[in-house]
C-alpha cells in the first residue's frame, strides 16, 4: 500500500509551541502505549504501520518541515519536498511523480492520500484497506472517503453519496455551508469530506499532465513555482464523474486549534508546574524548565515554550492567529534531524543556544566571519574538528573558535552543548559551508 501523508501548516494557531517550521503535527501531547509523550505525525505514523506494516509512507511537505520529521520518525518515511507551496494539486501530483520515478511504483499500484494530522481512532486506517480494495476493483477513478457527520458544522466540506449504502457512488460535492445548509445536507445523506483520496497512479499523473507541463519528477520540481495553486478538489473532483465513497462512522477530529488541541489532551497539565483543584475545563503545557502554577482557571488554556507564553479563553484562543502574525521574533526552539536547538539569551552583541546533538551526528563543516564562538560541553562525549585538528571532548570542556576558523562536532553519545555566539553582527545567514573533513 502507497499512502502520501500531506503535510502543511504554518503554525500560527498553536502557538507558542508551534512556529514556522515546527507546525502542530510536531507538537508532543499524546501518550503513546509506553507512557511517553509523541505527536501527531508520530501517532498517525504508529495507526498506520498497525494497520500494515509493509506500507510505503511518503510525506509531502515544505523544506522547513523536513528536520522536524527525520528528528521525530528518523528514515522510516520518505519525503518529497516542495520547493514552494503551490496548494494541494500539485503537492498530490509532484508526490505522485516522486512515487513513480523515485520510488518505482507501478502505474496500476493503488495510492492513498490523507492529511497528516487526523486525530482518529485505528479503524480509520483500516477502512484504508477498503480504498485500496476500490482502487484495485476499478469500479471508479477517484474513491474518497468520508465521514458520518456528528453535527452540522461550518469547518468542512460535504459529500454526497447516491445511497447510504457503506460503499457507494458520489453524485455531488457540497461546499462549506453554513449551520442551517449543513444539518439540510446532513439529513440528505451527505458525509464529510475528511480530505482521503485513493486512485491508481496512473490516473493523477495523467490529471496532472492535462493540467501542466513536466517531464517527470525532476522536471516538475525544478518549475513547481510555476505550478497555478489549486486545490485537489478544484482541479479533479469536481471535473470527475466516476467518483466513490466509503463510509468512515468512527470518531474523527481536525485539530486545529487550542480549543479542540486542549480536547485530546490525556492530562490537564503537561510540563513542569501544578494546577489547584479548584481550575475548571482548563489546560496547561509548560515546555520551559521553570514551573507554572495554576489557580482557579475556568475554561482557559496556558501554553508556555521558548517562543512565548499564551494565557487565553478556550473559545477565544481560536482566534489568536492575526495576533502571531505580528510578532516578529526570530525562532527559538526548532528540531533539526541531528537533534535540536533552542535559543536562552539574546543580547546585542550575543546569542547563547543550547544545542542537543543526537548519538552519532554532526553538525555541518564549516565557519563564520562575522563572529566567535565558544562552546561548553555540558553532557555526553564526542569529538570536536577545528581546523582540521580533532580533538575529544567530554563534559566541562570548552572550545574556543574564532571568526573564519571551520568547525565542527561529532557526537559519540546525547551531547549538549552550550554554544554563545558573540559579535556585531550575528545573522544565521553568516555561515560558509565546507566539504568533511577526512
Amino acid at each position: 500500500m502507497n499512502i502520501v501523508l500531506l503535510s502543511g501548516g504554518s503554525g500560527k494557531r498553536l502557538w507558542p509551541l508551534s512556529n514556522d517550521v515546527r507546525s502542530k503535527q510536531f507538537i508532543k501531547i499524546f501518550h503513546n502505549d509506553d507512557g511517553e509523550l509523541e505527536s501527531m505525525v508520530q501517532r498517525v505514523y504508529g495507526q498506520i504501520r498497525k494497520m500494515d506494516p509493509t506500507a510505503s509512507i511518503t510525506i509531502a511537505t515544505s523544506k522547513s518541515q523536513v528536520s522536524s520529521i527525520r528528528n521525530q520518525l528518523g528514515d522510516a518515511v520518505n519525503v518529497c519536498v516542495e520547493p514552494t507551496r503551490r496548494d494541494t494539486f500539485p503537492a498530490i501530483a509532484l508526490a505522485a511523480a516522486y512515487l513513480k520515478d523515485e520510488l518505482k511504483v507501478d502505474n496500476d499500484d493503488a495510492v492513498i492520500v490523507c492529511p497528516v494530522d487526523p486525530y482518529v481512532d485505528d479503524s480509520y486506517f483500516r477502512c484504508f484497506k477498503e480504498l485500496e480494495d476500490m482502487v484495485k476493483a476499478g469500479t471508479y477513478n477517484l474513491n474518497l472517503m468520508g465521514v458520518e457527520p456528528s453535527y452540522p458544522s461550518e469547518k468542512y466540506g460535504y459529500i454526497q453519496p447516491d445511497t447510504k449504502e457503506h460503499i457507494s457512488a458520489v453524485s455531488a460535492f457540497r461546499e462549506k455551508p453554513d449551520v442551517e445548509t449543513a444539518q439540510k445536507y446532513i439529513d440528505e445523506g451527505a458525509l464529510w469530506n475528511c480530505g482521503v483520496f485513493a486512485f491508481k497512479l496512473s490516473y493523477i499523473l495523467e490529471r496532472a499532465h492535462e493540467l501542466m507541463e513536466f517531464d517527470g519528477f525532476k522536471d516538475l520540481k525544478e518549475n513547481y513555482a510555476d505550478c497555478r495553486k489549486i486545490s485537489f478538489d478544484y482541479a479533479v473532483g469536481e471535473h470527475e464523474k466516476s467518483i466513490g465513497v466509503v463510509r468512515f462512522s468512527g470518531d474523527w477530529k481536525d485539530i486545529g486549534s487550542w480549543n479542540t488541541f486542549a480536547e485530546e489532551m490525556h492530562e490537564p497539565f503537561i510540563g513542569k508546574g501544578e494546577m489547584d483543584d479548584t481550575c475548571v475545563n482548563s489546560n496547561v503545557v509548560n515546555e520551559l524548565d521553570i514551573p507554572i502554577i495554576a489557580m482557579g482557571l475556568k475554561d482557559m488554556v496556558v501554553a508556555a515554550s521558548n517562543d512565548g507564553i499564551l494565557v487565553a479563553d478556550k473559545e477565544q484562543s481560536s482566534y489568536i492567529k492575526p495576533y502571531v502574525e505580528k510578532i516578529t521574533d526570530n525562532i527559538r526552539f526548532a528540531e533539526k534531524s541531528w537533534g535540536s536547538f533552542t535559543v536562552v539569551d539574546v543580547q546585542n552583541n550575543a546569542l547563547v543556544i543550547r544545542v542537543v546533538l543526537l548519538p552519532g551526528n554532526k553538525l555541518k563543516y564549516h565557519s563564520h566571519q562575522h563572529r566567535d564562538e565558544v562552546w561548553t560541553i555540558m553532557e555526553g562525549r564526542g569529538t570536536v574538528i577545528l581546523d582540521g585538528e580533532k580533538r575529544q571532548v567530554s563534559v566541562g570542556d570548552v572550545i574556543s573558535m574564532k571568526a573564519g576558523q571551520k568547525h565542527t562536532i561529532i557526537a559519540d553519545t546525547k551531547l549538549v552543548v552550550n554554544e554563545v555566539q558573540l559579535g556585531e553582527d550575528i545573522s544565521e545567514q553568516d555561515k560558509i559551508k565546507y566539504d568533511f573533513p577526512e
